[in-house]
């Protein structure tokens, strides 16, 4: 994967001032590419991207605000496409996670809401302000970080399965939208990356099998530089599908996608 180069283009990531986003950011950065990100921590997000920048030599902006925020995305979109140029790809990272591993009834309804919103509401925002640059220009990919903890229930951690569950359908609801127009969007998920955020949820205490960062890093780029756009609109987990393999399969139907499994072929909803 270091010999795929992105330059000339320009990526927009939330949240790379720390964890699997920093590692995104400086990844793409020294292939070639452009970043700015957007973070709520002002001074750690320009601490971050000041380091990509002398660590590569790439083009940085740093951007503070929300991404749940309407006008911060709209003004940090601007002033990116201002200062660096056309965004080429984005990439969701941002997002919370429950505060405490509880039963859904027991959860703190505004936090568990901020969760939902950080993950769906910020990957809108994003959308609705870089998408239609990237139709009008015909070019462009959205990775919307996804995770496995989506696909299915979760008993302690309810406000993240509900927000990666609805991050997911609204990527393919954009790849559905997209086809055709040259721009792709896919849901890659990372898998356990050792992180702030991991170490901090007590259900992983004791785990030792983290998904390397740079398992992330190949995956996310073989999207970047258009390697994989058979899996438009698909989830993908990095560390389990290497993108020497995906990029030789060509998947149909609702394979790697939300989907209600029926009961058989009498199942009125088959």
């Amino acid at each position: 994967m270091d010999n795929q180069s992105l330059a000339g283009q320009v990526a927009f990531v939330t949240g790379a001032s720390k964890g699997i986003g920093f590692e995104l950011a400086l990844a793409l950065a020294s292939r070639g590419a452009a970043i700015a990100s957007i973070a709520r921590g002002a001074q750690r997000n320009e601490q971050a991207l000041a380091d990509i920048a002398e660590r590569t030599g790439a083009r940085t902006l740093a951007l503070a605000g929300d991404v749940t925020n309407r006008e911060a995305i709209t003004s940090a979109v601007a002033q990116t496409n201002a200062e660096l140029g056309p965004i080429d790809l984005l990439i969701n990272n941002a997002g919370l996670v429950d505060a405490a591993e509880v039963p859904v009834w027991e959860a703190d309804p505004v936090q568990w809401w901020a969760v939902v919103e950080s993950h769906i509401l910020g990957a809108l925002l994003t959308v609705n302000a870089v998408v239609p640059s990237m139709v009008e220009r015909g070019k462009g990919r959205v990775i919307n970080l996804a995770s496995g903890m989506g696909t299915k229930p979760q008993t302690d951690y309810s406000a993240y399965s509900v927000a990666k569950a609805g991050q997911m359908r609204l990527t393919e609801c954009l790849a559905e939208s997209l086809n055709g127009t040259g721009v792709f969007a896919f849901n890659i998920a990372p898998g356990l990356v050792e992180t702030e955020m991991t170490k901090s949820m007590p259900k992983w205490d004791g785990h030792t099998a983290w998904t390397p960062p740079e398992r992330v890093v190949e995956l996310v780029c073989s999207a970047a530089t258009g390697d994989i756009d058979v899996w438009h609109g698909r989830f993908l987990r990095a560390g389990v599908d290497l993108p020497s393999i995906v990029r030789t399969l060509k998947p149909v139907g609702g394979q790697r996608q939300l989907r209600l499994e029926t009961y058989g072929a009498n199942d009125p909803m088959a």
